[in-house]
């Protein structure tokens, strides 16, 4: 069927709204009415050439939540009806590596940037006839998608959809990189470095682990403001601020978890975490950068002898079929904000406007909203 879509055509353009044709489900695939999609950083990267896509143009989005309105052949666990999040990472529950525990690093996310289906290696979007990329196999940024089983997690219907969607990507990557893959312990000092719509989670986790102080780093006024709110102790505006007063803070023993949620990483952010690390303690890298960059600051001296660990991290390090659950319940008791997350919605005509808003600071999250007129 034909459908809105907002698409990049090439490296450095900006999205242009247009129409495609949505091909239907195919064995093991559900088409999703979708309610909202996140605006996340990482389609930022796409425009900027940081990462790259295998063909273009590419339909954006990767945070998503809607109902289910057709089911392909061979799906057993999903029906029309149900209300879903879309997951940027796919969870087989098959290969080895979801065998081992670890659906985070699914085989199949080797498709990601491909823009190829998981099912068959085709494309399930067209425009004209020629293939479009689905970014991370979803595409938000239409109000109907066709996506694998695999990046379907079922949720129950009284959540709301358009805040179930930041479930896909930015929760639940800052909440797992403080309290799962990073592992905070009640009295533990956390700093987070870059305060947007992954870092601010990553708050809200250090906060509900029991930190005793979170410690939030941005330049921005209105984000460091935010990140009082949402659960840190004190803010600051660069990592050379942080590294001046957290030894009389932490009487000299400095963080156990440095968590780097900046939007565009670079090579020094790396020796700038571990100089706010103490002894045995952890970088966490979740933020992305330039795919080609190679070169990093880091003190191969003091990673040695001060035994610090820098570890990487991909949707906080923890299943979406175990994330994306959970943080709902923990949204249902009032223990992580969500609604509080979103700045502004858009409509999707407005979607550059909500990427200049988050480029100017302006949003911890923008928030296209699909409405009768989108469908």
């Amino acid at each position: 069927m034909k459908v809105k879509a907002a698409l990049l055509e090439e490296v450095g353009g900006s999205w242009q709204i247009g129409e495609v044709e949505l091909g239907d489900p195919v064995k093991g695939e559900v088409q999703v009415k979708l309610a909202a999609s996140g605006l996340c950083h990482s389609d930022a990267h796409l425009v900027s050439g940081s990462t790259s896509s295998a063909i273009y143009p590419v339909l954006g989005g990767h945070e998503g939540a809607g109902v289910i309105t057709k089911v392909g052949p061979g799906v057993t666990d999903l029906e029309v009806g149900d209300h879903v999040v879309l997951s940027f990472i796919p969870a087989c529950g098959k290969c080895p590596s979801c065998a081992a525990g670890r659906q985070n690093l699914c085989d199949a996310g080797r498709f990601l940037l491909t823009g190829m289906a998981i099912s068959d290696q085709t494309y399930r979007v067209s425009r004209d006839g020629a293939p479009v990329a689905q970014m991370c196999l979803l595409g938000t940024f239409s109000p109907y998608v066709t996506v694998n089983e695999a990046s379907v997690v079922r949720i129950e219907e009284d959540i709301p959809l358009d805040k179930a969607a930041l479930l896909g990507c930015g929760v639940s990557t800052g909440w797992g990189s403080a309290v799962d893959i990073g592992g905070t312990r009640p009295g533990d000092t956390v700093v987070v470095m870059g305060v947007g719509g992954v870092g601010i989670n990553a708050v809200q986790g250090a906060r509900f682990a029991g930190a005793r102080f979170v410690v939030a780093v941005d330049p921005v006024e209105f984000k460091r403001k935010k990140a009082l709110e949402f659960g840190a102790t004190h803010v600051f505006s660069s990592a050379e601020e942080a590294f001046a007063d957290l030894p009389d803070l932490t009487w000299g023993k400095m963080a156990d978890t440095v968590v780097i949620t900046v939007g565009e990483i670079k090579g020094e952010h790396i020796q700038q975490a571990l100089n706010l690390t103490g002894k045995g303690g952890q970088v966490i890298v979740t933020g992305m950068g330039d795919e080609t960059a190679l070169q990093v600051d880091l003190s191969l001296f003091e990673l040695t002898l001060l035994q610090k660990r820098v570890q990487g991290a991909i949707f906080g390090g923890v299943g979406p079929r175990t994330q994306i659950p959970k943080l709902l319940d923990l949204y249902r008791s009032g223990d992580l904000k969500l609604d509080e997350l979103v700045t502004t919605t858009y409509s999707l005509e407005d979607l550059n406007q909500g990427y200049e808003d988050m480029a100017d600071g302006k949003n911890l999250r923008g928030l296209v909203v699909y409405t009768d007129a989108d469908y």
